[in-house]
């Protein structure tokens, strides 16, 4: 039963994920970007950049902290390189381990596309450059990372001490990042909405494939 709400919400989750993106590109589009650029949600988007607008030194705090988010990617890349040099078979490499892996592909798979498939355009132009801005890729990653590093913390420490001092960190960092993003005014509302958005549906699929009796 439990499992089949996860499904059920997993589902849910995708669906709504398409709706949102495709409702981006198409409702309320106004030319408030700059160079003209086009932006879907236009009115909230104006709003909250209105109120935030651009912040060069948030933007670079969220940067450095963006890096500590790929260290921790790096982090557990190396704990799966060490399980497979010290048990010589990938088959003993952890399951979760190897999952995470995969999803983090996916991540570098959604962030690939949406360079190709432009939803909009930052709100500001940064090096000279207009770029791709939908979703934001900081909130992407802080979300997804610092969030399943929680999960595979649960199962991968049996010190709750140490485990709760680790993932406390975590949440910490990922929240300094999706606020930062949103107050330093480099990517509209809509596109940190579609960061968490897509984060979470990841998650989500990630904690019912860990939890799932096929990798018991």
């Amino acid at each position: 039963m439990r499992l089949k709400k996860r499904n059920v919400l997993n589902l849910f989750l995708v669906i709504f994920c398409f709706i949102y993106t495709l409702l981006v590109k198409v409702v309320d589009v106004s030319n408030i970007g700059p160079d003209g650029s086009k932006v879907g949600f236009s009115c909230i988007n104006k709003f909250f950049y209105n109120v935030f607008s651009y912040n060069e030194n948030i933007y670079k705090i969220t940067e450095v902290l963006g890096y500590l988010a790929l260290l921790i990617v790096c982090g557990y890349g190396l704990l799966g390189l060490y399980q497979l040099i010290k048990r010589k078979s990938l088959k003993l490499v952890d399951k979760d381990i190897i999952v995470l892996g995969i999803f983090y592909v996916v991540v570098i798979i959604i962030y690939v596309l949406f360079e190709k498939v432009i939803i909009n355009y930052r709100p500001v132009i940064l090096d000279g450059v207009l770029e791709a801005s939908f979703p934001s890729s900081h909130t992407l990653l802080a979300i997804f990372v610092c969030g399943s590093g929680v999960l595979i913390n649960n199962k991968l420490f049996s010190d709750f001490k140490c485990k709760k001092s680790i993932n406390i960190g975590f949440i910490v960092l990922m929240v300094l990042i999706v606020l930062g993003r949103l107050i330093s005014g480099v990517h509209w509302f809509s596109d940190i909405l579609g960061g968490i958005l897509i984060a979470c549906t990841l998650l989500s699929l990630f904690n019912s494939i860990i939890h799932s009796k096929m990798l018991s």
